[in-house]
């Protein structure tokens, strides 16, 4: 844009003095000649009584001395009879036009030459002729002396101008496209999700009205978010009275088992309701999701505290960790709420004692790749895409929670089938700044749930293969 302008301001200052330059030039080089022509044309005129009073030797003196002070411009007197005084000269066309009594000015090869007619003087005898020619001659390069300096005079100004016009729009554009620059990095900001970025309220009248549209615009859409957290946070309190009324029902029951589990059941719903209070009043991450967690803890810390269920239902549960500290752009309590949906999902949609696997590897431009794979049926009905569809009877909002999660850090969440028939999901997690080479530390960190039964050697060794096939075709994409 910078460019633009400045190489508009070129063409259109570029313009203007090829429009006035140009006849200035010529005005310059008409000027010079019109100069020496009347000053040659002075000179003979000066002459002209001389030539008509003065006897030849007198004249002859008189047109040597003016040759000598102009030797640049040599006189020359045509006498009647043909005797020339002065300069030797051709006996031009013009001479013979001039001695029937016309003066006049006429171009002849290599410059022009004035001719003055004296008239009066005593005819010669044998002819007729009393007309007397003063004949000055200049010469092309006295007709235009000083022009070529005066044109690179011009020329350097011109070329003045023209750098002048380019510095003054270049700080012409600087001042009209910083606060445009502005502008859009607030524009980023926002579409990133920093909703406290503002555009700064100055430049022209135009970008400040641009500038003051934008902020007026985040700060409605802040607001809006804000309303419908509260709102949201509102609903969800207003569940805490029949909670509590189905609390003191559930305690005047008199068995005590079925008392003991609704009212752990109410406790359990109890929680899930403050959880969404917390999570509505939770304010957005400045910056869309620039936060960043150690994705190897968070993911150790909800493998391990799914163990103990794997062991329970028998599973195969193998963690592939290749990397002791993993940074990625997403908040720790989102990590692990999508690593806590893709377990879920593996438990609730998988028989008992189905294997699964994770593993967590760094991606090649930053961030890291999550892959939960597990050995039941896969998924039925074909590769759950929308908010809300599932084809296991559930909500089908837990991988559209993950799918969220991941895009908002920079990455995406792909669905896919697993070398032994089961679902494999895998999640791309969008990078952070990056540590310096010697806080990085590789390694493989692998677990396995201990088991009541002993499996199969067969199924854990179809299980390693497939999970590298898995690591390796996620890592190639």
């Amino acid at each position: 844009m910078k460019l633009r302008l400045v190489l508009l301001v070129l063409a259109i200052s570029s313009l203007v003095l090829v429009s006035f330059m140009v006849p200035l030039a010529l005005l310059l080089r008409t000027f010079t000649v019109d100069r020496a022509t009347t000053s040659a044309a002075n000179q003979a005129q000066w002459m002209a009584p001389l030539v008509a009073t003065l006897s030849q030797s007198d004249l002859r003196l008189t047109v040597a001395r003016v040759n000598s002070q102009n030797p640049d411009e040599p006189t020359t007197v045509f006498l009647p009879g043909g005797l020339q005084i002065g300069s030797p000269a051709r006996y031009t066309p013009g001479v013979q036009v001039a001695m029937h009594g016309r003066s006049f000015t006429t171009a002849v090869p290599g410059g022009r030459e004035v001719l003055v007619a004296v008239q009066g003087l005593k005819p010669v005898a044998g002819t007729q002729q009393s007309t007397a020619v003063i004949r000055t001659f200049v010469p092309e390069s006295e007709l235009t002396r000083g022009v070529s300096q005066a044109w690179l005079v011009l020329g350097l100004i011109g070329v003045g101008l023209v750098g002048l016009s380019v510095v003054v729009s270049s700080q012409l554009a600087r001042s009209l496209l910083q606060p445009l620059a502005a502008v859009a990095r607030a524009s980023e900001l926002l579409a990133d999700g920093d909703l406290s970025a503002r555009a700064p309220d100055d430049g022209p009248p135009e970008v400040r009205q641009v500038s003051s549209g934008l902020n007026r615009l985040a700060a409605r859409i802040g607001g809006l978010l804000t309303h419908e957290r509260e709102t949201l946070a509102d609903l969800s309190h207003r569940l805490r009275t029949p909670l509590t009324a189905l609390r003191i029902d559930a305690e005047s029951l008199r068995d005590p088992a079925e008392m003991t589990q609704l009212t752990s059941d109410v406790d359990a719903l109890t929680r899930t309701v403050n959880e969404i209070i917390r999570e509505a009043r939770r304010p957005s991450t400045a910056g869309g999701g620039r936060v960043a967690c150690d994705a190897a803890e968070i993911v150790r810390e909800r493998t391990a505290f799914w163990l103990a269920l794997a062991e329970d239902q028998n599973r195969y549960m193998e963690v592939e960790i290749k990397a002791d500290w993993l940074p990625v752009r997403v908040p720790a309590q989102d990590l692990a709420e999508c690593v806590d949906i893709l377990l879920e999902n593996v438990f609730s949609h998988t028989p008992e004692g189905s294997a699964f696997a994770v593993r967590l590897t760094p991606r090649a431009s930053g961030g890291a790749w999550l892959v939960v794979a597990d050995d039941g049926p896969g998924f039925s009905g074909g590769y759950p895409t929308s908010r809300g569809a599932s084809g296991a009877g559930s909500t089908g909002l837990g991988l559209d929670i993950a799918r969220r999660i991941a895009e908002t850090s920079g990455g995406s969440l792909t669905i896919g089938r697993a070398s032994r028939g089961g679902a494999a999901v895998t999640l791309a997690l969008g990078p952070t700044a990056a540590p310096s080479d010697g806080d990085r530390r590789h390694r493989i960190v692998k677990h396995r749930a201990t088991r009541a039964k002993p499996v199969d050697p067969r199924l854990s060794e179809e299980l390693s293969e497939w999970s590298a096939i898995v690591g390796h075709d996620v890592n190639a994409g």
